[in-house]
């Protein structure tokens, strides 16, 4: 004998969220833990080996210097979901519901700006004029050999040589790529209800304390 099959009701749950986009640079991240390694490598060794005040002062600029090198490299990240924006800066964290965003701006360094006026840079997504060039560059090249084939293709059906759109599309540098996707997100989530709210501002303790305390025990080592 068959039953008929039960099914529990549906759970009154929010639509599912997608997880957080992480954009951070490769470039910087790159750079910062060779300067780490090489900052840890002599500040270990002077510890170690130091004489007199030599392993106070080493001390001293590790407590200074790796923090701040780690947050102007490693920490900076944007994480952008379906309700917020979130901007990890070497000192700050901005938390922005995309209904507080009024715009992105990119010139020479890439920003953000809240409904209230307020801007804030994104540290972890740098302009980089050289790429803009390159993506110029190889967006020119797509273009005339789009126009080649036309001609080409034209010149054969006895007709006028028509330029051909490329296969590839336009060609963006990658920190542009990264803000257009921000803005599409922007637009397409800044009336959802649930992506309103207050911008919250967080200072990062983690950092500005050891680097003060590096910077104090330093001074102190200077004047004795």
């Amino acid at each position: 004998m068959t039953t008929p099959d039960h099914q529990p009701p549906a759970p009154d749950t929010p639509e599912p969220q997608f997880k957080d986009r992480v954009y951070r640079s490769p470039s910087g991240i790159a750079g910062g833990a060779l300067l780490l390694a090489i900052a840890g490598w002599l500040g270990i060794d002077a510890l170690v080996t130091g004489e007199g005040r030599a392993p106070w002062v080493a001390l001293a600029a590790l407590l200074l210097l790796v923090p701040l090198v780690a947050a102007f490299t490693l920490r900076p990240a944007v994480y952008a979901n379906e309700q917020r924006l979130r901007i990890r800066n070497p000192f700050r964290v901005i938390t922005l519901p995309w209904g507080t965003v009024e715009t992105f701006r990119s010139g020479y360094s890439n920003e953000v700006l809240d409904t209230a006026g307020t801007k804030y840079q994104v540290w972890a997504v740098p302009v980089s004029l050289r790429g803009r060039k390159r993506a110029a560059r190889r967006e020119a090249r797509g273009e005339a050999r789009g126009a080649a084939r036309g001609d080409a293709a034209g010149a054969g059906r006895g007709r006028s040589p028509q330029p051909a759109p490329t296969a590839d599309g336009p060609v963006r540098a990658q920190g542009d790529q990264i803000m257009d996707e921000l803005r599409e997100l922007m637009e397409a989530r800044g009336k959802d209800p649930r992506a309103q709210g207050d911008v919250s501002v967080r200072w990062a303790y983690e950092v500005v304390a050891p680097a003060a305390a590096g910077a104090v025990l330093l001074v102190i080592l200077q004047l004795t």
